[in-house]
């Protein structure tokens, strides 16, 4: 019912930027919220950032003044802008989102993306 598309991953250097992309689309009533995770080798899947429908953000300590989470509500997109980038950012990220179908359907449902790999080296 509905997809989440990745882009923007790739191979950067330390210090470099990248920024990553994730464009919902399919049966769309509302978006509570949309966020990045990743997931690092042998490592558990953790929260990067989210912003709600009403723009209010949240980070994990790690990226906070480095990492900027933004939303396009007109085209159901979220971005990762990722500055000052570090080895240990190296991981795939997960775009999440949260979403409800209808009026008729009061429950959101939470989807995934794919992932994109996000490879932080020299």
């Amino acid at each position: 019912q509905v997809q989440l598309v990745e882009s923007g991953g790739g191979l950067v250097q330390p210090g470099g930027s990248l920024r990553l992309s994730c464009a919902a689309s399919g049966s769309i009533f509302s978006i509570n919220a949309m966020g990045w995770y990743r997931q690092a080798p042998e490592k558990q899947r953790e929260l990067v950032a989210v912003m709600n429908s009403v723009g209010r953000t949240n980070y994990t300590n790690s990226v906070k003044g480095r990492f900027t989470i933004s939303r396009d509500n007109a085209k159901n997109t979220v971005y990762l802008q990722m500055n000052s980038l570090k080895p240990e950012d190296t991981a795939v990220y997960y775009c999440n989102a949260v979403i409800r179908h209808s009026l008729a359907e009061p429950t959101p449902q939470i989807y995934w993306g794919q992932g994109t790999q996000v490879t932080v080296s020299s």
